[in-house]
């Protein structure tokens, strides 16, 4: 496999190009990928818009994920661009919810759990000629929809009550945007709130005045959907 350029960067992997169908994403830390990869396959075989997953097998390094190359902006992409409104966007990211809410969970008993994306926000999603694809499995779960509700709202909020951002005001506005979506069928509730505030504490990634900016979302989340 020859690996050619760094396409993007993230927090925790990079994804490089392989060819013009394929890229590799491949994690820093070497976490083990597997998991990630059966979520993915689990989901495109019941339509959701995800990124196709690549071969593979026990030559595989453990923190390599191909996956199929996509072509586009991200929904943040697009916002700053002003080539797609908040409101649009906030009605696009709950339809995502939604429908990746449909889908019963892949390993738990339980009749009520569902697919969790825990991490779906602007930047999470490509625009591409085929629609809207949620990209970023890593910390796909499994349970109830409110908890992946909560969250997706809670990292708008965090970075809204940030003065330092200068994406502090769009994201506010976004949120807002959203806010009605989520609440379509009665508030969020506050333990999924407040699960999803103990998700993020828990985040390895965070930086410490992010962490301290968990606290302020939450309660703005709770204002706006409570």
């Amino acid at each position: 496999m020859r690996i050619g350029e760094l396409l993007g960067a993230g927090r925790s992997a990079d994804v490089y190009a392989l060819d013009e169908k394929w890229v590799l994403r491949r994690y820093r830390n070497g976490m083990d990928a597997t998991p990630e990869w059966m979520v993915m396959a689990y989901l495109a075989a019941h339509g959701c818009p995800v990124p196709r997953p690549g071969p593979r097998d026990a030559k595989t390094p453990p923190g390599d994920l191909v996956l199929e190359r996509l072509t586009g902006p991200t929904m943040l992409d697009a916002l700053l661009a002003e080539e797609l409104s908040a409101d649009e966007a906030g009605a696009l990211l709950a339809g995502l919810l939604a429908e990746l809410h449909t889908v019963p969970a892949r390993l738990s008993p339980h009749p009520e759990d569902r697919m969790l994306h825990l991490d779906l926000h602007p930047g999470n999603v490509m625009l591409t000629d085929r629609g809207p694809v949620v990209i970023d499995w890593s910390n796909a779960s499994e349970g109830a929809p409110a908890l992946d509700r909560a969250m997706s709202a809670l990292i708008l909020a965090q970075i809204a009550v940030d003065p330092a951002s200068p994406l502090s005001a769009p994201a506010r506005t976004l949120l807002t945007a959203l806010a009605p979506h989520l609440t379509a069928s009665g508030p969020l509730p506050a333990p999924h709130l407040t699960e999803a505030a103990h998700h993020r504490t828990a985040n390895p990634t965070l930086t410490a005045h992010e962490l301290t900016l968990i606290e302020p979302a939450t309660a703005l989340v709770h204002a706006l959907t409570g």
